[in-house]
């Protein structure tokens, strides 16, 4: 998330049912769980509703959203700030995750800067845009390949930047994934014409409604006719899909003197 009355202020809009629409996917949580590793205390920095915040953990959740963190259902300790400026000393946490938020932050650098100043370990989930570009959820809203948001995203390239990034990892997205993101239903293309499906995903969101509407319609022809199975039918049959979704694990660079 990103300023107060940024990233926050969309998500009083967009957000109110995000519980509903966005319920944590096991495997997701399970990759996740795996790249934070050890460490017994984990900041959350954009942390949404806490979906894939570690249950083990002494994890405190960063959220600038009122609405966001009314509809959190875990019991971990919350703190309503942006990443930009996290409220809380050098090396106060052992791992700082940032979930498919760094590219809704106001001022980039600044909060990456502010992820390895509290701690030394970062997990962040962002994502590659020659792969997502790709998606054929673009070929029915083409207006998401010159989104803002999407074409100046931040990938594993831009974290390096800050961050001295030791692995680079695809999260893979299963083919009945539960967690209602952009990807989640690579292989389900009837989902994305559900109003509360749509209204948990940013990206189809932000769009102007007469272009999504356009879109909605433009895929629901496609699956009426039988086009979309005839060019994309063989993914209803795949395991997982490579969304272009990619967990970076980072560290703090050394300070020198």
């Amino acid at each position: 998330m990103a300023a107060m009355d940024g990233a926050g202020g969309l998500y009083e809009t967009i957000g109110r049912g995000y519980a509903t629409a966005r319920p944590p996917d096991p495997r997701i949580a399970n990759q996740i769980e795996e790249a934070i590793g050890g460490g017994d205390s984990v900041v959350n920095v954009g942390a949404g509703t806490g979906n894939y915040e570690p249950p083990d953990r002494q994890v405190v959740a960063v959220e600038p959203s009122p609405s966001m963190l009314r509809q959190r259902r875990n019991k971990h300790a919350t703190v309503r700030a942006i990443a930009e400026r996290l409220p809380f000393v050098d090396d106060a946490f052992d791992v700082a995750m940032a979930i498919f938020t760094i590219h809704h932050w106001t001022n980039r650098d600044l909060g990456l800067q502010e992820l390895a100043r509290v701690a030394r370990r970062q997990v962040s989930l962002v994502y590659d845009t020659d792969v997502t570009a790709r998606m054929w959820l673009i070929e029915y809203f083409p207006e998401l390949t010159t989104a803002l948001w999407d074409v100046d995203a931040p990938g594993p390239s831009s974290i390096g930047l800050h961050l001295e990034v030791d692995d680079v990892r695809v999260l893979w997205v299963p083919p009945d994934c539960t967690d209602g993101f952009t990807g989640a239903y690579w292989n389900r293309p009837e989902r994305y014409l559900e109003a509360a499906v749509q209204a948990g995903m940013s990206t189809l969101t932000r769009l102007d409604p007469g272009a999504r509407a356009a879109g909605g319609e433009r895929l629901r022809r496609a699956i009426e006719s039988g086009d979309w199975d005839h060019r994309h039918g063989w993914l209803r049959s795949e395991e997982r899909f490579d969304m272009g979704y990619r967990l970076v694990l980072s560290h703090r660079r050394p300070r020198w003197p």
